[in-house]
């Protein structure tokens, strides 16, 4: 069984174009990505895969493997999906998509977020989600929180906040989810047959499309934040932790 980490990556975004290739403590932010990736002891093939040619220049001169990938994708997992389809990856195979925006992913998220797919083949798709330490994120729209099921099953995606207590003084965990998913090759290549939901169109979050139709998703908690950059505000928060400010 192969295990392939694919990092989706592209140019265009309505608030910051271009930032695969923002600097970050002087290297490209899809360097840092690819290179955390690369520390992770499950991961067998690493890829970017992009449909632009300046980020493919970008992977290319720092050595990573780049997969050019079609425009048209409606998402993420669309890209991957393609990706691994060029890889020639098996239906049994595993394909990890990590977000190309999170220069902090830790490489023991990746093998924490791959372990239940390896221990339970009877699994499709895993994902992680991190405890909640500041409080701004819990109400801020761009930090997605989840809830799940006693058996550690999502049991919905939100950019509000989910849970919510009613009565003042109430004291619970919040967790945020992390864009890493890791997918069975057979059931990712079913997701992108699947018509975009409801609650997925309204969210704007890819992974209600599974839920909605009735496919379960494993959340794995993890030690190890990885904010993702939105704005380029988000760079000095990213450059604080990995190159002192």
């Amino acid at each position: 069984m192969t295990v392939a980490a694919i990092i989706p990556s592209r140019w265009g975004s309505t608030r910051f174009a271009g930032k695969p290739l923002a600097l970050i403590c002087g290297k490209p932010m899809i360097q840092h990505v690819v290179e955390q990736v690369s520390l992770s002891t499950a991961v067998d093939v690493l890829a970017v895969a992009t449909d632009d040619h300046r980020i493919a220049e970008c992977v290319t001169a720092f050595g990573a493997r780049v997969i050019m990938t079609r425009s048209e994708n409606r998402s993420g997992s669309d890209r991957v999906a393609e990706a691994a389809n060029l890889l020639g990856l098996s239906p049994s195979d595993i394909v990890v998509n990590i977000q190309g925006d999170q220069p902090l992913v830790h490489p023991e998220s990746i093998d924490q977020v791959i372990a239940p797919l390896i221990a339970d083949e009877t699994l499709r798709m895993s994902t992680l989600a991190f405890r909640i330490v500041r409080p701004e994120e819990i109400t801020n729209p761009k930090d997605v929180k989840v809830v799940c099921d006693r058996k550690g099953f999502a049991l919905y995606f939100s950019r509000s906040p989910i849970p919510f207590g009613r009565d003042p003084g109430t004291v619970f965990d919040t967790w945020k989810h992390l864009g890493v998913y890791a997918y069975r090759k057979q059931f990712l290549d079913v997701f992108c047959t699947l018509e975009t939901g409801l609650l997925e169109r309204i969210e704007q979050l890819e992974q209600l499309r599974a839920l909605e139709h009735g496919y379960p998703i494993r959340v794995v908690h993890t030690e190890h934040d990885s904010p993702e950059v939105d704005l380029p505000s988000d760079i000095e928060r990213i450059e604080a932790v990995l190159c002192g400010g």
